[in-house]
């Protein structure tokens, strides 16, 4: 993936949700009898992703059984985690039969639930990840240009490079 040498930000109009989830193998030696269980969130985010109208904006893995998700809104993850006819449904039934709470493969999940404007981010010499990804970018400038200012607390003009996005080589961002 090619970088984009500039900084940036995302930008999302509205709600959205964060939801992370991830696995973990506790006796790696059985891993052979759950095989399905590995192949299981492919095929789910697959299935969201070919649907523009279920609410699911994108995805970044975040290691090898880790991801990171972005939907519109929590009743439209939690529509598609419910739905029968959908993949994840028979594979939530299967890990509860199969696995539950025996001590083999624990799961977990994060939902954060993210009020229009109340989030940030900055992204410089960067493949688009992240939010930026699954939303719009947009060059970090002007009232964007600082933490603060994509807040909406400042107009931006409170780094140390000011409000035209540009710092100092020592700065940081």
């Amino acid at each position: 993936m090619p970088t984009i040498n500039r900084r940036i930000t995302a930008s999302i109009e509205g709600d959205f949700v964060v939801f992370i989830i991830g696995a973990r193998f506790n006796r790696w030696w059985k891993l052979p009898k759950y095989f399905w269980f590995l192949s299981s969130m492919p095929k789910m985010l697959a299935e969201v992703a070919r649907d523009p109208n279920n609410g699911f904006l994108g995805w970044q893995r975040l290691g090898l059984t880790t991801n990171i998700q972005y939907w519109r809104s929590f009743e439209q993850l939690m529509a598609y985690s419910r739905n029968r006819d959908q993949t994840h449904y028979p594979y939530w039934v299967k890990f509860n039969k199969e696995i539950g709470s025996n001590g083999d493969v624990g799961i977990w999940h994060e939902t954060f639930l993210v009020r229009a404007g109340e989030y940030e981010c900055i992204y410089n010499n960067m493949p688009l990840r992240g939010l930026a990804r699954a939303a719009k970018h947009v060059d970090a400038v002007d009232r964007a240009a600082t933490a603060a200012g994509r807040l909406g607390r400042t107009d931006g003009s409170d780094g140390p490079g000011g409000a035209d996005g540009t710092l100092p080589r020592s700065a940081g961002l």
